[in-house]
């Protein structure tokens, strides 16, 4: 599994989609498993604006990794967002037969974000919004990182300014040097 890491904007499910397209793989976004839900219970939580149980975003997470058995390599997409996520991964690596081989975080600046989140043009994507979904990211993010790391799955940051093409061809690049494209 290769697991997208960074903050709004940064272009994770672009380039994710991406990849799974160009290498025949299976992209995985915590966010969409979400949205296709029929779970009323989860549709009700998310629509009043609550995060879904760590209990049960791994248990569709699980799930969509058990029913893509057949895929040679998974990319996930907003998952893991909290340290119990990451460690519940790590945990069910034997589980899934499959193991976290790479993350791959997209670094952004800040002003390229809001450049970026501008032009999605969403009500609330205002600087101040956006300041502070970044806050919130970083904060989530460094202990999920350094987790990763401890667990020996190895971390790489890519520079994701630029045409879509140019950060995707980094990372194929990446993936590349690590013999896993």
């Amino acid at each position: 599994m290769i697991v997208f890491f960074g903050p709004a904007g940064a272009g994770k499910s672009v380039q994710g989609q991406m990849l799974a397209a160009r290498m025949d793989w299976r992209w995985l976004s915590a966010g969409q498993l979400l949205r296709d839900t029929h779970d009323p219970e989860l549709v009700q939580t998310m629509h009043s604006g609550n995060m879904v149980s760590h209990e049960a975003i791994t248990k569709i997470m699980g799930e969509a990794i058990h029913r893509a058995g057949d895929i040679d390599q998974l990319i996930l997409d907003g998952f893991p967002r909290l340290l119990d996520q990451a460690k519940w991964l790590v945990d069910s690596q034997t589980d899934h037969g499959r193991h976290v081989k790479l993350v791959v975080v997209l670094e952004v600046p800040r002003k390229e974000l809001l450049k970026r989140l501008s032009i999605r043009g969403r009500a609330d994507d205002t600087p101040e919004a956006i300041d502070q979904r970044l806050n919130i990211y970083r904060q989530e993010m460094y202990p999920i990182l350094s987790y990763l790391t401890e667990q020996n799955i190895p971390v790489v940051h890519i520079d994701g300014v630029g045409a879509v093409g140019q950060v995707h061809d980094r990372i194929v690049a990446e993936l590349t040097s690590r013999d896993l494209a």
